[in-house]
């Protein structure tokens, strides 16, 4: 039993290598490898299971079981204390003890779970076209960072009082109009692709559009066999992929509104620099009949039509995002239980994907902490009777864990920047004792029981906390004032 346990306690390590990073056809090969000897090893635990239980009949024991101690303990992310979303979704319920015949049932679907990504990886790397496509996507930035980058250009604050900068501007506006145009198309395709396509590599090909060179990773299938996509730092379903394409769109239509809006500013501007410029031109020739300039009236542009049609077009689905309550009136107890679940389902999602990569802001902590509570408030509202009840009860366990976790770490980085602003400030008044009354001993008495103050404030701040660099670039400085205080 004790090298089972010993293998048992490798099995996080072994089914983080069951997952297929789509890209480079030459990954893919050595990811396969990977994916068959994680297999083998499964394969060798799932041995050593049945001669445990062949014993266990010899004795007329009770069915043997073992402690989740060492599998739980790899679940967490290291250094905070959250469950990772993906390997609690492929062990499943965090019970306190799992018996052999259930774990060996969880090892037939992991060994399952490669032979589908083998299979996978031999139908992309057959394809050529395929092959060329992806190689394609991967040479341009995923979609996010294509719609931020055109938001930031759009940024702009109008010089109104010299006409070069504003054409300038104005053919910058222009040109993040026509690629915001060409955005929305391509978000059209994704969206499409990916909805409507039966096809599961004509998905990946969407799915690889909204990515770009950022990559994707195939995790896992959730419990609706809903396929878990990580990429660049999030984990998501792919559900959540066409949700995002919902927000892009909106976000999209309102910046082709935004951007029309500064032409029209830019264009009045440099007519009525023209008009000033044409009136200094009549003043200095001394002509005594001021000639008026008619001011044509600006031509509504073609792309503010467009952009109002695609408001238009998404009128409806604003509405939805924007009062979720009354979507949800009208609904059965199991229609509203599900739409619950699937909620909660996304929050934590979102939730693990902020806690991912720390050290973190306090602001990003927060947000967490926020989408959490809210996932569990979600799951304990779904009745019991209702078809997602066992399943909510399942996540709830990890959810609340990561709750809890999360809340601690909120409460240290509160502290932590707590403690930083005030050895701030407590600094600042050191040194300004010091310069107003440089002889006093009085003053410098205080000035050095100031600093002494924000030197044992900083030092109590954790490793782990996001003001860490801070601090230690700080304390050095204010241990060579004190030392300097105490030498006189």
């Amino acid at each position: 039993m004790a090298n089972l346990e010993l293998l048992v306690s490798e099995l996080p390590k072994l089914i983080q290598s069951l997952k297929l990073t789509i890209g480079d056809s030459h990954e893919i090969v050595e990811q396969i490898i990977l994916i068959n000897n994680a297999q083998e090893e499964l394969r060798n635990i799932q041995k050593i299971i049945i001669q445990e239980l062949k014993f266990g009949n010899i004795n007329n024991s009770a069915i043997a079981t073992l402690t989740r101690t060492n599998i739980v303990a790899s679940l967490f992310i290291p250094h905070i204390g959250l469950v990772d979303p993906v390997l609690a979704a492929k062990f499943g319920n965090r019970e306190s003890k799992l018996s052999l015949i259930d774990l060996g049932k969880k090892i037939d679907t992991w060994i399952e779970w490669g032979y589908f990504l083998q299979a996978l990886a031999a139908d992309i790397l057959s394809d050529v076209q395929l092959v060329n496509q992806l190689n394609s996507d991967s040479q341009h930035v995923s979609l996010p960072s294509k719609f931020k980058a055109i938001a930031e250009n759009l940024k702009n604050n109008l010089v109104f009082n010299n006409s070069k900068k504003l054409e300038y501007q104005l053919q910058k506006i222009s040109n993040s109009q026509k690629e915001l145009l060409q955005l929305q198309q391509k978000l059209n395709y994704i969206f499409n692709t990916i909805k409507t396509s039966h096809s599961l590599l004509t998905i990946l090909l969407g799915v690889s559009a909204f990515c770009g060179k950022s990559g994707f990773t195939l995790e896992w299938l959730d419990d609706d066999h809903e396929l878990i996509i990580s990429s660049d730092g999030k984990t998501q379903e792919l559900t959540g992929i066409l949700n995002d394409c919902d927000v892009f769109q909106e976000q999209i239509a309102s910046l082709i509104i935004e951007g029309d809006t500064l032409r029209e500013e830019a264009e009045k501007a440099i007519k009525k620099i023209e008009q000033q410029s044409t009136k200094k031109l009549i003043v200095s020739n001394k002509l005594e009949n001021t000639i008026k300039i008619p001011t044509p009236k600006i031509a509504i542009s073609a792309l503010f039509l467009a952009s109002a049609l695609l408001l238009l077009g998404f009128c409806g689905r604003q509405t939805q995002n924007q009062n979720p309550q009354l979507e949800t009136q009208n609904l059965t107890p199991e229609q509203r239980a599900i739409a619950n679940f699937k909620s909660a389902q996304k929050l934590g999602m979102e939730a693990a994907s902020l806690a991912q990569n720390p050290p973190h802001s306090l602001q990003v902590w927060q947000q967490a902490e926020t989408k959490w509570d809210r996932a569990i408030k979600l799951l304990n509202s779904i009745p019991p009777q209702t078809s997602v009840s066992d399943r909510a009860k399942n996540k709830l366990t990890h959810y609340q864990t990561n709750y809890n976790a999360i809340s601690k770490i909120v409460l240290t980085e509160k502290i932590a920047v707590h403690n930083l602003e005030s050895a701030q400030k407590l600094a600042i008044e050191a040194t300004f004792f010091v310069q107003n009354s440089p002889h006093s001993p009085i003053t410098r008495q205080q000035a050095k029981e100031k600093l002494k103050q924000a030197i044992n404030l900083l030092e109590a701040i954790p490793e782990n906390s996001s003001v860490s660099p801070q601090a230690k670039e700080t304390l050095p400085i204010y241990k060579t004032n004190y030392a300097a205080i105490r030498s006189r």
